[in-house]
């Protein structure tokens, strides 16, 4: 995919995605909703206001793109993957300065985005995709889907019941291609990890990258390092334990960072993770416009699972004023639901997340987790004992 064009080419396409969006004027007069396509093609309505942010956003992408390009050609094109240091003596200390200088780099310019055209190689390379794949004959992919084609099992039941419902509307994802693309994606991955098969929530995750990678395969090899290496285990297994100890971690967490809003919503009796669940398994993406949602994945792939505790406190942290004065549970849910909609402007949010919630080391997130693992899967094992009395009941 890059490998035929140059990198003049490669900015001339870049400088192409990110169009400035004009409203009419009559729009910008009587200030009305208006609804304009994003940078992966999805429908979205704001108001003018929500406009002019988008439009200052992608000129934030532009100057990003810019100093990106400007390393690659000082520094490289793959400049990016000489971060890690070596433990070998051989190594010379300039050499190690110098991936000390380009780690420090990247995480501060990952955390400022990555530019759209330069998103899919990056992410495959700084993920462990590229690896994970090389460790495979070239052609599993292929094999793999072609030797599990028509088979029926209740995984692919469900895919194909989620497609339609997977963003509907969208110009690609929601026609007879898109679909057929997205299920080969998501019936591979059942097949490679029967533990996990397929859960809901994870056609919204595929989709998206799909739209981002521009390839099935490449698609494919994302889900698998995302899933097997970059998130919780068990998080889409079938009892989601792994998504039950995140929420307990989280709850938890916003306690700590956010107490003012904990106790509040304690007072209400509202469970966070009516809310948040959604979020950790669809990784936003289904709540956070997508041009914000990438920029949050952005920031996954390179710093792990952590980075989703940030974003998630960083939302109930930037409402925090309007939550305490909720006074019904349907109220909070609206607040958050109008917040997420709305975050159009990525850096307001990853600023909170990083600079106002403070740091939080994957230590830190796995020993909450060791925690909280017993009393969920002591809760998963009494709910599959109630479950199993009313059925010995009911004969």
């Amino acid at each position: 995919m890059y490998g035929t064009k140059s990198k003049i080419d490669l900015a001339y396409e870049y400088q192409s995605q990110v169009a400035i969006l004009r409203p009419s004027i009559h729009s910008r007069r009587a200030n009305l909703t208006v609804k304009f396509q994003d940078l992966y093609g999805f429908t979205v309505e704001g108001n003018v206001d929500d406009v002019n942010v988008l439009n200052e956003v992608r000129e934030k992408v532009r100057q990003q793109g810019r100093v990106w390009w400007a390393l690659e050609a000082s520094k490289g094109a793959n400049w990016y993957l000489h971060t890690t240091i070596g433990q070998g003596s051989a190594l010379t200390s300039s050499l190690k300065f110098s991936a000390l200088a380009n780690a420090i780099t990247l995480k501060k310019l990952i955390r400022k985005g990555i530019p759209p055209v330069l998103r899919p190689k990056v992410w495959f390379s700084l993920s462990g995709a590229a690896k994970k794949k090389s460790t495979v004959p070239e052609s599993y992919y292929d094999d793999l889907t072609k030797a599990v084609e028509g088979k029926v099992t209740p995984a692919t039941r469900q895919i194909d019941h989620d497609l339609p419902r997977t963003f509907p509307g969208h110009p690609w994802l929601d026609t007879p291609e898109g679909h057929a693309s997205l299920r080969r994606v998501l019936v591979a991955y059942s097949f490679r990890d029967s533990d996990v098969g397929y859960c809901q929530g994870l056609n919204y995750v595929a989709a998206l990258l799909l739209l981002v990678m521009k390839t099935e395969e490449d698609a494919f090899w994302m889900l698998a390092v995302l899933l097997e290496n970059v998130l919780v285990n068990d998080c889409y297994t079938n009892n989601l334990s792994g998504c039950h100890v995140e929420q307990r971690v989280f709850k938890d967490l916003l306690a700590k960072k956010c107490p003012r809003i904990a106790s509040h919503l304690e007072a209400l009796e509202f469970d966070v993770s009516l809310v948040t669940t959604e979020w950790f398994l669809c990784l936003f993406s289904k709540s956070l416009p997508s041009e914000t949602t990438l920029r949050v994945w952005d920031v996954i792939f390179y710093e792990g699972a952590k980075v989703i505790f940030n974003v998630a406190l960083a939302i109930f942290k930037m409402k925090e004023d309007e939550l305490v004065l909720t006074h019904h549970v349907g109220e909070v849910i609206n607040v958050l639901h109008m917040t997420t909609h709305h975050l159009f402007d990525p850096d307001d949010l990853l600023t909170v997340a990083f600079d106002k919630i403070g740091s939080m080391t994957t230590n830190t997130i796995s020993k909450q987790r060791k925690k909280q693992e017993p009393e969920v899967m002591k809760e998963l094992d009494q709910r599959i004992r109630r479950l199993n009395s009313l059925k010995v009941d009911d004969k």
